[in-house]
């Protein structure tokens, strides 16, 4: 199914998800619209260099989701649309939840119901997050060689996972990610849901909120301090964003046949590391140190979070390529590059908020 446009819609397009997959889109050719409310300093470069790479083949437009009248009409000018737009902070919807429902719920609310109003709707694809599954006290974990392993030796948690949403942020995405689910049962909607572990790689500029491995890379450049929150053996399945750039292409590709699919995605087992493992990675490549700090546990932080991404490799045939040392080392190569290695730029960097939570302790 596709809309009447030629165009491909990413909403959210200049953050740093969107801008890498606006830029693998456009490099193949098409056509993309990006639309941000541009709220967050870092979107504007990333916009900007997507213009510069790619001229007029990529729209950019300043749009806000909450905004019907407008984001309505490039939905519907589009064959495909990936709703990446968001907010996307624990701490933020803890300060402000009023904002971060209107744009989580209401901003999704607003992409389904454009595209449930034309006579063939585009397909949606729509990132969720591991949060939706709460902090998972239910299931038992145990510490040993300084990482957090599930008592049990599953691999993961796979997607019949109890929903448990916690925080404003946890309520309003899992909200989200459940309205798209049944507009696709309930509706016929083509949509897909991405349940998201901790992605990072190039045009991320993190913070200790949002993006916590590119926020760790900065830190180390900037020779800035780095505070760790509970004792640094917490686990994640890091993903490296070219390669969930390639399951988002898959599953638009294959939309005919997992429309109406819910997938979690991240690096899986093989790419399970501890915080203090990517500091550890991280000191290796730049080759620099920084004083590490520890505070208090954040509220309902997963002491170990993988995902079971069996299901995403069966159905699309998908299973990440960069491992999380070589995904690190590129990820200080584009430090370099971008010059973020000036404690200036550093400090001004860590100001940036981009569509991505995955706060150390907190995703």
């Amino acid at each position: 199914m596709t809309g009447k446009g030629d165009h491909i819609l990413i909403t959210g397009g200049a953050g740093f998800v969107g801008s890498n997959l606006a830029d693998a889109l456009l490099r193949e050719g098409e056509r993309v619209i990006v639309a941000d409310n541009f709220s967050r300093d870092g979107v504007r470069r990333n916009a900007a260099w997507l213009q510069a790479n790619h001229g007029d083949r990529v729209r950019v437009e300043q749009v806000d989701v909450c905004d019907t009248a407008r984001i309505t009409p490039l939905v519907r000018q589009s064959k495909q649309v990936f709703h990446l737009a968001a907010q996307v902070a624990v701490t933020t919807s803890l300060d402000d939840p009023r904002t971060d429902l209107q744009t989580n719920v209401i901003g999704t609310f607003n992409v389904l119901e454009a595209a449930r109003g034309m006579k063939t709707p585009p397909p949606v694809l729509f990132t969720s997050t591991n949060k939706v599954y709460g902090g998972m006290e239910d299931v038992a974990v145990d510490l040993a060689d300084e990482a957090y392993r599930y008592t049990d030796g599953r691999p993961g948690v796979s997607e019949e996972a109890r929903l448990d949403f916690h925080s404003p942020y946890g309520c309003s995405k899992g909200a989200a990610d459940q309205y798209v689910h049944d507009y696709a049962r309930i509706y016929g909607l083509p949509t897909v849901v991405f349940r998201m572990s901790c992605i990072y790689g190039t045009r991320q500029f993190g913070t200790e909120d949002q993006g916590w491995v590119a926020h760790f890379g900065r830190a180390l450049y900037g020779r800035e301090p780095i505070t760790i929150y509970g004792d640094g053996f917490q686990v994640r399945d890091i993903l490296w964003i070219d390669d969930l750039v390639d399951a988002m292409r898959r599953a638009m590709d294959r939309i005919d046949t997992v429309a109406g699919q819910v997938f979690n995605v991240g690096g899986g087992a093989p790419n399970a590391v501890t915080v203090r493992g990517v500091i550890d990675r991280l000191r290796d490549v730049t080759g620099r140190s920084v004083p590490v700090h520890t505070a208090d546990w954040r509220p309902g932080d997963q002491r170990i979070y993988v995902s079971d991404t069996a299901k995403i490799q069966r159905v699309l045939d998908w299973k990440p390529r960069t491992s999380w040392k070589a995904g690190l080392e590129k990820l200080v190569d584009w430090l370099r590059e971008a010059d973020l290695e000036s404690p200036v730029l550093a400090r001004g960097a860590a100001s940036v908020r981009e569509p991505l939570a995955e706060a150390v302790g907190a995703d």
